[in-house]
């Protein structure tokens, strides 16, 4: 009744479902692109400050290697030598302490801006993209479970007696006056409606052949 291929797509074959899953499907492609959008821009606006804080340990230690270089050329400097090289040094080790505080300032603002955009994006997508891929992954495994076994005879009077036990009085009145005999009887016209009804309770259209 149904190939292969048409077995392991994760769609329906009746033309509205299957219209509602190809808009559900653009409907949360967008979602997830606009929150990994903001996520992103997240992560860039906080990486700036990890940046600044390389830009200030990178600044410092030049300065600080220059007043070193300074101060030992300094001791150099007949009488005046130790006066002149002492602040000098001084001021390479505060350099130094400052370059210390652009390095923290660099990695905690690169770790803060990886978990802030993980936190701002996972809510979002968790929230409507999970029930989402659960509702997919039902109806593949619905969809799987009846297709094959539509396509053995035992398998559709299981389905036509599925019918039989699910659908409304008016859907199974509209196959015959009287399915459920027709049922008993192994009518094949009647358990092939049947089961095609409950095919199409769950997406799926029947092609003969």
């Amino acid at each position: 009744m149904t190939s292969l291929t048409s077995r392991i797509l994760p769609y329906a074959t009746t033309p509205g479902r299957l219209a509602a899953q190809l808009f559900s499907d653009f409907a949360i492609f967008l979602w997830t692109v606009i929150w990994l959008l903001v996520g992103t821009a997240v992560y860039d606006a906080i990486s700036t400050i990890a940046a600044a804080g390389r830009q200030v340990e990178n600044g410092a230690n030049g300065i600080a290697g220059n007043l070193a270089s300074a101060g030992s050329g300094a001791q150099h400097i007949p009488v005046l030598g130790d006066a002149v090289s002492k602040p000098l040094t001084s001021a390479s080790e505060a350099a130094l302490d400052i370059a210390g505080a652009g390095h923290s300032l660099d990695a905690t603002a690169s770790w803060l801006a990886v978990l802030l955009a993980v936190a701002v994006v996972a809510v979002p997508l968790l929230i409507v993209d999970l029930p989402w891929l659960f509702l997919r992954l039902r109806f593949f495994r619905r969809k799987w479970t009846v297709t094959g076994l539509a396509a053995s005879p035992a398998g559709e009077q299981l389905l036509a007696l599925r019918a039989l036990a699910s659908r409304s009085p008016r859907k199974l009145a509209a196959i015959s006056a009287d399915p459920v005999g027709g049922w008993r009887q192994e009518d094949p016209v009647t358990i092939r409606s049947l089961a095609a009804l409950e095919l199409r309770s769950a997406g799926i259209t029947i092609r003969s052949g």
